[in-house]
């Protein structure tokens, strides 16, 4: 069975997670597995664009570089990055016969689609020297935390998917932060984030750092000259300067060019001179894409899953948001329009139902990887016709 068949018969959510089940299947075939030196990234918002910051200074400083990320938005292939490119659909399917060869077929089947998708990963990257492996919901129970880890990056903890990780920033930070094995390194965190992180440090013998202690006056002006060069957004610079704080804790010297090609797609990225799309889903995503836009306003297009704070990712919005297109997606977690509705009339936006782009105006594309997902389908669709 080919890959895309075999996981589509995979459920990509869950209501309920084993938690044994990858930890206990792991075990069972690690020693048939590569151990390249895993970079672990944990954190609400910013894991993807700081793990492809440092996949791409790694592969620049001339060693084989696997980056795992996830959600793609288009195609599978974006998840798994290996040496500069997304790996083609032939070394997928060669990884998943590898991979099915390697487990039981009770195994194969019981696995998640993302607990499949981490252990295919590996199999693809098993000639690389680092891997840069991002979390899915992050924490200590997710897939990609059975392996030993080099290094955690901690990227901001926030308010995100409450009901597997906490009520409370505290119980969401602990839960994430449980991950770290030895040697983590804090982006910029709230003061609750830090005080869980030393409590754990002490109690677990852990190495746990800030990036600034990282980085150096001359490591400041390298980064200014890349914000300059890319052009990069705040929140991105932060995530650069993360990135290079792993580096500097690896004993990896880098350079400006080193970032050049580093852009993720899908994070505060243009389409064209009118349209803006990212796939941020929660109030400190909103926040950051507000300080990056604002005062220009756009037209966003919207829409939402039941589980996330949309009145509140709204509010944070509203002032860089001419009016609202809610946009259709196809996923059974959407909140409904109703919904969306009377809480843009409660916040006093106008808003339409997402027909088309006009060249004239300004857009945001904004809500998730679903909604970003949709509207790439319906714009591919309108420049295949002209």
């Amino acid at each position: 069975m080919q890959l895309q068949t075999f996981l589509g018969k995979k459920p990509l959510f869950y209501s309920e997670i084993d938690y044994t089940r990858m930890p206990r299947i792991y075990e069972s075939i690690k020693y048939k597995l590569a151990k390249p030196k895993i970079i672990h990234l944990i954190g609400t918002n910013a894991k993807g664009t700081t793990g492809r910051f440092l996949a791409s200074a790694l592969y620049k400083a001339r060693f084989s570089v696997g980056h795992y990320t996830s959600p793609h938005i288009l195609k599978f292939n974006e998840r798994v990055w290996i040496d500069g490119s997304d790996a083609s659909d032939k070394v997928l399917e060669e990884a998943h016969k590898k991979l099915q060869s390697i487990l039981k077929k009770e195994d194969s089947d019981s696995l998640s689609y993302f607990e499949y998708t981490t252990l295919l990963s590996l199999v693809v990257f098993r000639r690389c020297e680092f891997v840069v492996m991002e979390a899915g919901l992050g924490g200590e129970y997710d897939a990609t935390a059975v392996f030993d880890k080099t290094l955690t990056l901690v990227t901001p903890i926030a308010y995100d998917h409450q009901a597997f990780l906490g009520e409370t920033i505290e119980e969401i930070a602990a839960t994430k932060l449980r991950a770290i094995q030895n040697h983590a390194i804090l982006a910029t965190q709230s003061d609750e984030v830090y005080g869980v992180a030393e409590e754990l440090a002490l109690k677990n013998s852990l190495d746990i750092k800030k990036y600034q202690d990282f980085l150096n006056f001359e490591d400041e002006k390298k980064i200014q000259k890349i914000e300059q060069e890319l052009k990069l957004a705040s929140y991105l610079v932060d995530n650069l300067s993360l990135s290079i704080a792993a580096l500097k804790f690896l004993g990896i010297n880098y350079a400006v060019e080193d970032f050049r090609d580093a852009k993720l797609f899908g994070r505060l990225s243009s389409l064209s001179e009118n349209i803006i799309v990212d796939v941020g889903h929660n109030p400190l995503a909103a926040q950051a894409i507000k300080k990056a836009l604002e005062p220009k306003k756009y037209v966003l297009v919207y829409n939402s899953y039941k589980d996330k704070n949309h009145l509140e990712i709204l509010k944070i919005l509203k002032p860089i948001v001419h009016s609202v297109e809610l946009i259709e997606i196809n996923d059974n977690r959407a909140q409904t329009f109703e919904v969306l509705k009377r809480t843009l009339n409660e916040l006093e936006i106008e808003y339409t139902k997402f027909k088309r782009v006009n060249k004239d105006t300004p857009y945001l594309v904004f809500g998730s990887f679903s909604v970003v997902e949709a509207f790439m389908k319906s714009y591919k669709r309108v420049e295949s016709k002209i």
